[in-house]
């Protein structure tokens, strides 16, 4: 197959999944990993794709914290809603650096609650840094400036000092085949540690992020975890992954 033939055909993929692993496209073409870089490098000049860590994603499909901050407000407002109802006073959250996250912190200060926060977010940091009924812990490491947050493996290494009541993770992606996915790799390896030193788990999505898939594995969905997302989630998706034994929250 020709390059521009094959370049085509990696277009009609990503548009129908919005991500593609670079080993899957070796397989899928039998060519070799530097053939596919090379692709890659083609199409990102070209403005079609954008590289990330182990394969592409379509372009504008990867947004930087200022950009995904605009998107979906209502959405955003209404999960941080549905996610304060499952906060009490004297709790120990995490809250991971989530847009929808900055919401619940907005909603914890005009609500006064008394808890303690843990957050990688220097955005939700200043949300909560004079609210004088939270104690707040800013996990420290690597400051990634487009993420307003830090990043990576020294700051999965500080969440690990800690046992928290609830985690409060927001995601790029959830499907019931590839369970919870997301973009960034430093991101990825925080949410992981997030996920693993918290007694009970709030997984947060827009209906638009519910079956479909970001490029790289954050974990399995299981039963102990709960969905929030908004209203205009489709009820056949509730009723499927209900029979899955996933509670969605809306």
């Amino acid at each position: 197959m020709l390059a521009k033939d094959r370049k085509k055909e990696i277009l009609k993929i990503l548009e129908k999944q919005g991500s593609i692993k670079t080993n899957e496209l070796i397989k899928v073409f039998e060519v070799s990993l530097e053939t596919i870089r090379r692709d890659f490098e083609a199409l990102e000049k070209e403005g079609y794709v954008e590289k990330v860590y182990g394969g592409a994603v379509l372009k504008n499909n990867v947004l930087n914290y200022s950009s995904r901050e605009k998107k979906n407000i209502s959405e955003k407002k209404e999960i941080a809603e549905i996610a304060l109802n499952h906060i009490e006073n004297g709790d120990t959250i995490v809250l991971n650096a989530s847009t929808t996250n900055l919401e619940i912190a907005k909603k914890i200060k005009e609500k006064k609650l008394k808890l303690t926060v843990l957050t990688n977010s220097l955005i939700i940091a200043n949300e909560l840094a004079e609210v004088k009924e939270v104690n707040l812990i800013l996990a420290g490491g690597i400051y990634n400036q487009e993420e307003y947050a830090f990043l990576g493996e020294v700051t999965a290494k500080f969440f690990q000092n800690f046992s928290v009541d609830k985690a409060f993770v927001g995601v790029g992606g959830i499907s019931l085949k590839k369970g919870i996915t997301d973009y960034l790799v430093d991101e990825i390896i925080v949410e992981r540690k997030i996920i693993e030193i918290a007694e009970k788990i709030y997984i947060l999505a827009d209906s638009t992020k519910i079956e479909n898939n970001s490029l790289i594995k954050v974990a399995e969905l299981s039963k102990e975890m709960k969905i929030v997302t908004d209203s205009k989630i489709d009820k056949k998706i509730i009723e499927k992954y209900s029979k899955n034994g996933i509670e969605i929250l809306k």
